[in-house]
């Protein structure tokens, strides 16, 4: 693919949008996760949340979900860092941050021993729980990697795998076919059953669409081919067809949210994350809608914050929320790494030209 200067533009915007719309997403309903419908609206007045509330311990705070999300960008980046070497198996990668970010869950900060660990499993605010889903640590517990033939949890549908899969669609130059299988084999790292992992396939193959310049409608209904051919895809079609269907059933409401499901389960964070971008008036009005119901509110905040930021690019974040989001500083270093390895790592590690700086932030061991 050959890149232009407008086009690597315009393609971290998207990035930057994606990866920092998700996150803020999931601090917008961070604080009120675990709160019914009726308990927000108490709280909070009619309109429920309508800003940051806080959730551990802070403002703006960000959850498992942008934790996992980054890890799965920092993967991606890495194995694309070793496919110069000729060992090129994406999964690994992706399961080797997964393992890193597990570290984060269970250790008081970066092991200074391990220097081939990268930037990011340095960053200290990441050592933190955030409620992580049990599928995911008990996925990760041992270094057995999962597999499409041996998945981890093998009954496990949980959100976990939707909420961190938006960075496989920032895969522009995949065939989306690609981009799907992808997903579905670091799904199933941690979430074995087949709506789990075709849950999140579905939604990386959606952010591709749109962020190869396709509305959302298409690429939802791109993403329903897709699932149609793989066997277990009942749930998840029916999640996406529901999605689409609401989106012209009447004005948006929470309670018509609600009626897609709470969130909890893989194929309902996708359905709610996309009617909410669907039918959204702009990003506030999207990402408000996604976390003001009774289920999963960061997890649907995220998927719906992933899907506007890729939609229409950083300028549209509103900036009061992004200026407060916790780790801004590393999560737009992430999404213009990887903007710049996907554009421009030809120049960064290919034949003759090799960047310490770059080898040293994304190791290729």
């Amino acid at each position: 693919m050959v890149w232009g200067r407008a086009e690597q533009q315009d393609f971290r915007s998207r990035v930057r949008g994606c990866i920092v719309g998700g996150a803020v997403g999931d601090a917008l309903g961070a604080g009120i996760e675990f709160d019914s419908l009726d308990r927000i609206r108490a709280a909070h007045g009619p309109a429920g949340v309508t800003d940051y509330v806080t959730a551990f311990g802070r403002r703006g705070a960000v959850t498992d979900d942008t934790q996992m999300t980054m890890f799965t960008v920092e993967g991606l980046v890495r194995a694309h860092v070793r496919r110069d070497t000729g060992d090129w198996h994406p999964p690994t990668d992706v399961h080797r941050a997964y393992l890193r970010w597990y570290a984060t869950q269970n250790h008081w900060g970066p092991d200074e021993r391990t220097p081939d660990s990268g930037w990011l499993a340095r960053e200290e605010w990441l050592y933190s729980r955030r409620a992580p889903g049990g599928a995911c640590l008990s996925g990760l517990e041992d270094d057995r990697m999962g597999t499409l033939d041996a998945p981890k949890n093998p009954g496990s549908k949980g959100c976990g795998t939707v909420m961190r899969s938006a960075p496989f669609g920032l895969l522009v130059g995949w065939e989306p076919a690609l981009v799907f299988q992808l997903a579905s084999e670091c799904a199933v790292l941690t979430h074995g059953h087949p709506t789990g992992r075709l849950a999140a396939a579905a939604f990386a193959v959606i952010v591709h669409g749109v962020v190869r310049g396709e509305d959302l409608e298409t690429a939802a209904r791109g993403a329903l081919a897709l699932v149609a051919g793989h066997t277990g895809h009942e749930e998840t079609t029916a999640a996406l067809e529901g999605a689409l269907a609401a989106a012209r059933s009447g004005p948006p409401t929470a309670e018509r949210v609600e009626s897609l499901g709470l969130g909890w389960v893989a194929e309902e964070a996708l359905a709610i994350g996309l009617y909410c971008a669907l039918v959204a008036e702009d990003v506030r009005h999207g990402l408000l809608l996604a976390v003001n119901h009774s289920g999963d509110s960061d997890s649907t905040g995220s998927v719906c914050g992933n899907l506007l930021g890729a939609l229409h690019g950083e300028t549209a974040l509103p900036p009061a929320w992004v200026a407060e989001l916790e780790g801004r500083g590393a999560l737009l270093q992430l999404a213009d790494d990887f903007a710049m390895e996907m554009t421009q790592g030809g120049e960064l590690h290919g034949p003759g030209a090799v960047s310490d700086a770059w080898t040293a932030r994304y190791p290729r061991s």
